[in-house]
């Protein structure tokens, strides 16, 4: 590999890195909008909690990375994704359905972070960071647990939904 190819590598790198710290980020602004909305959903709200716990693991372990690699994270991307995150959750607030509206875009969001993690672990590897690859791998099996959860609950979720409105 050329030095040239080697710098065009690390850039995506580390251009990537500061990506997905923002992307964490949005996901903490969203998930902490939707758990005060979600009593109806015990289970749900549980589990958004400590996804958000999560997602805070990821922002301090793609950290990490970045402090190894002597780059850290954009606070301009961060507060812009932060205030979209904002934005997409309040979009669906006045919405009647929602709970509804917020699983879909919740499933569709963890499979984008999967294929964001999966994509920075390629680069990792390429360039022989071994302990990115650790970190973003453990990243991206929390991802990975749940996408799943939210495609187990989305049948129950809207039908629970519907039942309660039809009340």
């Amino acid at each position: 590999m050329s030095d040239a190819h080697g710098d065009a590598v690390h850039e995506l790198y580390h251009t990537g890195l500061r990506n997905q710290h923002a992307v964490e980020n949005q996901a903490i602004e969203l998930l902490e909008r939707q758990v005060g909305r979600v009593d109806d959903f015990p289970e749900m709200k549980a589990r958004i909690q400590r996804h958000i716990e999560e997602s805070r693991t990821h922002a301090t372990r793609l950290d990490r990375v970045m402090e190894r690699h002597g780059i850290s994270a954009s606070g301009f991307k961060d507060t812009v994704m932060s205030f979209m995150g904002n934005m997409a959750a309040i979009a669906h607030t006045p919405a009647p359905d929602e709970v509804v509206k917020n699983t879909l875009a919740n499933y569709a969001f963890e499979h984008y972070e999967m294929a964001a993690y999966k994509s920075l672990i390629a680069l990792a590897e390429r360039i022989g960071d071994r302990e990115g690859v650790r970190d973003l791998t453990e990243s991206l099996r929390e991802e990975e647990a749940m996408a799943p959860w939210i495609d187990k609950h989305i049948s129950e979720t809207t039908l629970k939904f519907a039942t309660m409105k039809a009340a």
